[in-house]
């Protein structure tokens, strides 16, 4: 089925500004290698401008009553569930996942906006009592200031709609740099908001270079806080600009997720959960399992069941409703991709299924899972992010959670057991920000989205998504 994809702008001040006379670049079909769009890149003046714009949004709406901003929110909601169907086949066509994942992503989406409308309502202070009987002293919440947020192409639609959501539902206005691979899922969730209502400059989106871009914002004295999601390396530069201007920063970085796979587990159950996690999005998930650790006891045994799974998940485009694992969304990715197996392969691991690319236009990869892979292996130490996994057997729960803490990484882990004694025992000891045991679906609106060591720090989405684009202010008054 044909899809036309939308014209790209930029939204400066709440109007949508096209590309003649700027800098542009392409934005391809991962499944075909079409050039479908071109997104235009912002200017000097372009960021001078939507600095100003998010500047005087931020008088207005920060003046706006939570009750009024929420129903802004609302509406964006009720608008992204109505034009879902529109915005997924978007999704897909410039990043690839399959049509149902995207549609997922629409609905979480839209999820995130009606969640925070009611969490920007119950931002609560308090009444602290005084030693002294004529003193009234209380603690007061206000939005933080203008945010520049910096979202990736893997979720465009669920990223920028969590760190967009809370700042609004504090009272924030927003600069946000989508990624530019797929800038027409960020536009259908800013006009959105701009048909639910939203004030002129409250929101701004901006394309171009990511260095520029995002030192010219964080050095900009009308940004006052900053959240980023994105690699580690970009992670560690960023926060260093933000911390030389003094600025709050949340930072969602890498994974490279550990899976323990105890003997006593549901195999079947485990080997169908783990390949869906492993490889919905093409496995360029940030909490994407990808070191799978199964006690030798039952490590054969898991292991057949999870390449046979993995066998049978049909790769294609992601717009035909078979498809179940979609092309890899860039070029820069199936290289990174081939020099992990390739290094693998050197270093003596054995590939059990996959291994290459698809030969059919479009950048698809086989769904790949190693074994016998050694501890030098690259693979054993980056992040893989994208349609490769590592199957390796372990003895003791000792031996486990040594292996599942000893990378620097800590987003999410997983673990598989019937034992409670052994599930309170992983959750307590594997270092990470995110964990689940028996399952491995944790992106929803109302829990913390977060990780630890490298992976970075803060949250976004649940209650604590919310408080990072809060000031605290102690008011004593006499």
């Amino acid at each position: 089925m044909s899809v036309q994809y939308d014209e790209l702008f930029l939204f400066i001040e709440g109007e949508w500004i096209g590309g003649a006379g700027r800098d542009n670049s392409t934005v391809l079909n991962p499944a075909t290698g079409a050039v479908i769009g071109r997104v235009p890149h912002a200017r000097r003046e372009d960021l001078d401008r939507a600095l100003e714009a998010a500047d005087r949004g931020f008088e207005v709406w920060r003046r706006t009553p939570a009750y009024d901003r929420a129903k802004v929110l609302r509406g964006t909601a009720a608008l992204l569930r109505e034009r879902a169907e529109a915005i997924a086949r978007q999704l897909t066509l410039e990043q690839g996942k399959a049509l149902h994942e995207a549609q997922y992503e629409v609905a979480s989406a839209a999820d995130y906006f009606e969640w925070f409308a009611e969490e920007g309502r119950r931002v609560y202070g308090r009444t602290v009592p005084s030693r002294r009987p004529e003193v009234h002293q209380r603690v007061h919440k206000e939005p933080i200031g203008p945010v520049a947020a910096f979202a990736p192409w893997n979720f465009p639609a669920i990223t920028p709609s969590r760190k967009i959501a809370a700042a609004l539902a504090a009272g924030c206005s927003v600069v946000l740099k989508p990624g530019e691979e797929c800038p027409a899922t960020a536009l259908a969730i800013a006009r959105a908001l701009d048909d639910a209502g939203l004030p002129r400059g409250v929101l701004n989106v901006v394309f171009g270079l990511p260095e520029l871009i995002s030192r010219h914002l964080i050095e900009s004295p009308v940004i006052r806080k900053v959240s980023f999601t994105g690699s580690v390396p970009v992670g560690r530069l960023l926060a260093a600009q933000a911390g030389q201007a003094l600025k709050p920063i949340t930072l969602e970085l890498g994974g490279h997720a550990p899976v323990l796979v105890f003997a006593d587990a549901d195999l079947d159950a485990a080997a169908r959960l783990v390949a869906a996690g492993k490889f919905r999005g093409t496995g360029q998930i940030c909490l994407s399992p990808t070191r799978i650790l199964v006690q030798r006891p039952v490590y054969e045994a898991f292991l057949s069941k999870f390449v046979a799974e993995t066998q049978a998940l049909k790769v294609g485009d992601g717009l035909d409703p078979e498809t179940q694992v979609g092309p890899i969304s860039n070029a820069r990715r199936v290289e990174a991709i081939a020099a992990l197996v390739a290094d693998a392969r050197a270093c003596g691991a054995t590939v059990r299924t996959g291994g290459g690319r698809i030969d059919r236009p479009g950048l698809f990869w086989q769904p790949t899972v190693l074994t016998d892979v050694p501890a030098h292996a690259r693979v054993m130490h980056e992040e893989p992010f994208g349609p490769l996994a590592v199957v390796c057997p372990f003895e003791t729960i000792d031996e486990a959670l040594a292996e599942a803490n000893r990378l620097p990484y800590g987003l999410a882990a997983y673990a598989f057991t019937e034992s409670t004694r052994t599930a309170v025992r992983v959750g307590n000891e594997l270092e990470a920000g995110m964990i689940g045991i028996n399952h491995a679906q944790m992106i929803v609106c109302e829990l913390p989205f977060g990780g630890i060591k490298d992976s970075g720090y803060g949250s976004e989405g649940g209650a604590e998504g919310i408080q990072s684009y809060l000031s605290t202010k102690f008011i004593s008054q006499i």
